[in-house]
């Protein structure tokens, strides 16, 4: 699997266990890349944490490819976690008021995914397709604002 064009922000990759790992040289962006992958964490993450631009984790995420040192994970996609779904579903209770779960979960089913599994990378589709349901300006405007905060809070 290649990484070299596309949007590689919502892949996950992890580490690869070997016994001659002392055989390797590291710089010092390899060894940040290479400890911070988990399985679990996207490379938007990963980036975010290690302080690195994405071209620069796609490159270093190349030459650990190349030395076998990690591969993609193909069953893990980053997804929302509960206290994102909790943040939600209580800025928009504020904006429109009880029927928030039942807008999320519909607008979750809308993008083809499931709140128990839904793709992190989704997130802002998933809130731009909720602030469409409030409907005065101010509200949707404060609604937008908070929930940018917390994706960025999050890292999604």
């Amino acid at each position: 699997m290649g990484i070299s064009s596309g949007d590689v922000s919502a892949m996950v990759f992890r580490r690869v266990v070997k016994d001659d790992l002392g055989r390797f040289s590291f710089d010092s962006q390899m060894l940040s890349v290479f400890m911070a992958l988990d399985g679990v964490k996207n490379l938007g993450t990963v980036a975010r944490e290690v302080g690195l631009n994405l071209g620069t984790i796609k490159a270093v995420i190349s030459r650990l490819m190349r030395l076998k040192l990690v591969e993609p994970e193909q069953e893990a996609i980053s997804i929302l976690d509960d206290e994102f779904f909790d943040y939600l579903s209580s800025e928009l209770s504020m904006a429109i008021g009880p029927l928030a779960d039942v807008l999320i979960e519909d607008a979750a089913e809308d993008l083809g995914h499931d709140i128990e599994r839904f793709p992190s990378h989704r997130a802002a589709e998933l809130v731009d397709l909720l602030s469409q349901d409030i409907q005065r300006d101010e509200k949707r405007a404060e609604f937008k604002f908070n929930m940018v905060k917390k994706l960025k809070e999050k890292g999604y």
